[in-house]
């Protein structure tokens, strides 16, 4: 299983990472860009965890989530402005920072386990 994480800050994603890791023990794929996270969904992800605002200034992953569910992808958004949403979104699931681990892991984001791979 392979989850993306798009986050521009470095040790928010490689906390996400290490809670997902130990959730799911899946392949961690990290992308600080849109242009990064959509290489990496153009190889394939089953599930990702969306930074909503990403730099440089006035980026968001809105191509990214437009395009996992183009694909029917699964996708969460983690963010500390869940009103930036894009309006569209707002039904997908969100984890609110600063977060905690129980948050990511056990919310009604549903992350994948490896008994569903």
């Amino acid at each position: 299983m392979r989850i993306l994480i798009v986050e521009d800050d470095a040790l928010i994603a490689m906390d996400l990472e290490d809670i997902v890791q130990a959730r799911t023990g899946a392949e961690c794929l990290l992308a600080a860009t849109v242009e990064q996270a959509l290489a990496h969904v153009s190889q394939g992800v089953d599930f990702a965890l969306l930074d909503v605002n990403l730099r440089p200034a006035g980026a968001t992953s809105q191509p990214i989530a437009e395009r996992l569910q183009a694909m029917g992808v699964r996708f969460a958004f983690v963010t500390a402005n869940p009103d930036q949403i894009p309006a569209n979104m707002r039904s997908v699931p969100h984890v609110q920072k600063p977060f905690h681990h129980s948050a990511v892991s056990y919310t009604h984001l549903t992350l994948p386990t490896n008994r569903e791979v």
